[in-house]
């Protein structure tokens, strides 16, 4: 592997968004989308859980990172480690090294984000950080300095950039990943329903993420969900278990720019403002 200036491949994917009766569903638990040769991204099927999260999965030379455990823990029902492991048992066998490890890192802790740790705790060869305030920012060493952009080394050359990003929930983080030009935004930035439970917060982060995409080439911004449809201002209900008239889940920097702008029109009076693609949503 060798870093360089990252290609914004297209991500037309026809994404798993569940089925019409959840008692015929025939789609697997767990879609897996292979971006590039060293980064596959993974849906939760719809009908195993309504959530469907998107999880990310990124190969260094030295070691790879999940992204995110999804929104159901029984393997039964969501076999995140029997996926994880087949995929990396592949990428070995294509770039084969000894003592490969993998970090299992979360954008935020809330349930449908981090369900799934349980099935990584015992696993061999893994290192498993929290999501909550407590675990997730010492290890970043935002505890110390929130401000402070944190490196997690993969391996030739492929280096996440951490940014603590609250607003949505205290101990978020987004990464931008320096291989594709990914910058995963969690539950912050998604084409959704924004849930923003401390607004000034928000707002100070929205500015964040504009000021440090305008030093990087970011290909794709990636949240980890779909909730709106084709028809721009428009979500699916809560709790749908069938989005046959998904957008796209990649959105453009552009659209920081666009909440930016909207944040700064609501002013301090927040309310649900609906955008094209997304929604802003502040807590009563």
């Amino acid at each position: 592997m060798a870093a360089g200036t990252p290609i914004a491949r297209p991500l037309g994917v026809p994404w798993i968004h569940g089925s019409p009766s959840a008692k015929h569903n025939t789609d697997p638990d767990i879609q897996a989308h292979a971006y590039d040769e060293h980064t596959v991204i993974l849906r939760q099927n719809k009908a195993v859980n309504y959530e469907a999260p998107f999880l990310f999965l990124l190969f260094g030379a030295e070691r790879a990172v999940l992204i995110d455990t999804g929104a159901t823990a029984e393997a039964e029902y969501f076999p995140l480690r029997a996926t994880v492991d087949n995929l990396m048992a592949d990428w070995l066998a294509r770039n084969p090294r000894d003592d490969y490890r993998l970090l299992v890192l979360h954008t935020h802790p809330h349930g449908d984000h981090i369900a799934a740790d349980g099935q990584f705790a015992d696993r061999p060869a893994t290192t498993l950080i929290g999501a909550e305030l407590p675990s997730a920012w010492p290890y970043f060493g935002f505890d110390r300095d929130a401000e402070t952009i944190a490196r997690v080394d993969l391996g030739g050359g492929r280096v996440l950039e951490c940014l603590a990003t609250p607003g949505h929930h205290e101990a978020a983080v987004t990464y931008y990943d320096s291989w594709t030009g990914f910058l995963l935004t969690g539950d912050t930035v998604y084409p959704g329903r924004l849930y923003i439970n401390d607004w000034p917060a928000f707002s100070r982060t929205v500015e964040r993420l504009i000021a440090f995409a305008d030093s990087r080439p970011v290909t794709h911004v990636l949240g980890c969900h779909i909730e709106m449809t084709r028809t721009p201002g428009v979500d699916y209900p809560i709790r749908t278990t069938y989005q046959p008239d998904e957008p796209p889940l990649q959105l453009t920097v552009d659209h920081l720019h666009r909440i930016r702008a909207a944040v700064a029109e609501l002013g301090d009076r927040p309310r649900r403002y609906p955008l094209d693609d997304l929604i802003l949503w502040p807590s009563d």
